[in-house]
């Protein structure tokens, strides 16, 4: 079989509605000058062949199939006449959305998180979407969630170093963005192809740690960025006191042995990094007093 999609342009079923209310004529004729040889089998022709008539709105599509075998695919919209006997499969050519329901998964790193998707979705090719899978939309419900799991078993949620590698994950499921998209769509694209699906958009929707480990990670989190704050703070600081001890000595204007440089430094990086205001001391003596 070939497992290509033919294109097809029925008749136009105004042409055939036409033939349809001639024969309803001739089987009024006959009634009236009372001839069954005229009235049964026009009957029956006419019956069969108004079966034929479909109505294909915009977007739409039918699958023409004759005990089994593919026949085509009609893709216009508009009135059509087509063979009584063909098996007419309706199928939508509309943009869909699937917003997947947040599923429970393990990261890349091994937390449990909760993590759902939007895919938008349409029939490409309705031949596959008719005759390689069994039902086209099942089929792409379950292959979604299969590419959202598999997505997330190789990112960690968030960038915090591995424990393993002591590397930090630069790509994660939090901060990826476009690029973490852009790979579920092309996961999405490339197993929903059997079926003739076109992948127009898919997108994290939903992405959370699960309930049991929310709070901890949340401290978590919030331990990394008092660190990384801490850490520009004593970067600052440390360059501050070499520019001041710099300043002192290019300008002359106070000579520090070892001793009073490290207590200065020791006072400035106190003042510079502390979380809270200082409390300054007039000193009324000299510097060595």
């Amino acid at each position: 079989m070939n497992k290509i999609e033919r294109t097809t342009k029925p008749i136009s079923g105004y042409i055939v509605l036409l033939v349809i209310l001639a024969l309803i004529a001739l089987i009024i004729y006959g009634i009236t000058i009372k001839n069954p040889i005229i009235i049964v089998p026009t009957f029956f022709v006419t019956v069969i062949c108004a079966t034929g008539f479909m109505a294909i709105s915009p977007n739409g599509s039918r699958v023409l199939t004759l005990f089994g075998a593919y026949k085509g695919t009609v893709r216009d919209n508009g009135f059509f006449w087509a063979n009584p006997f063909y098996k007419k499969q309706k199928i939508s050519l509309r943009a869909r959305n699937l917003d997947t329901p947040p599923i429970k998964v393990n990261d890349s790193l091994g937390n449990p998180i909760k993590i759902g998707a939007v895919v938008v979705w349409k029939v490409k090719e309705t031949f596959r979407a008719a005759f390689d899978v069994d039902d086209y939309q099942s089929f792409v419900n379950i292959q979604s969630e299969a590419a959202i799991r598999k997505l997330a078993g190789h990112y960690p949620y968030d960038d915090f170093e591995d424990e393993h590698t002591g590397e930090v994950n630069h790509l994660t499921l939090r901060s990826g963005g476009v690029e973490i998209d852009e790979k579920l769509e092309d996961a999405l694209t490339k197993r929903l192809d059997i079926a003739g699906i076109e992948v127009i958009e898919a997108r994290i929707s939903y992405l959370a740690y699960s309930e049991e480990i929310a709070s901890a990670m949340l401290q978590r989190q919030q331990a990394t960025a008092i660190i990384a704050a801490r850490k520009k703070i004593v970067e600052g600081a440390v360059l501050m006191v070499d520019d001041a001890l710099k300043q002192l000595s290019e300008n002359n204007i106070v000579e520090l042995d070892d001793d009073k440089k490290a207590a200065m430094v020791s006072n400035l990086l106190v003042v510079l990094c502390s979380d809270k205001a200082a409390s300054p001391i007039v000193n009324a003596g000299t510097l060595h007093n």
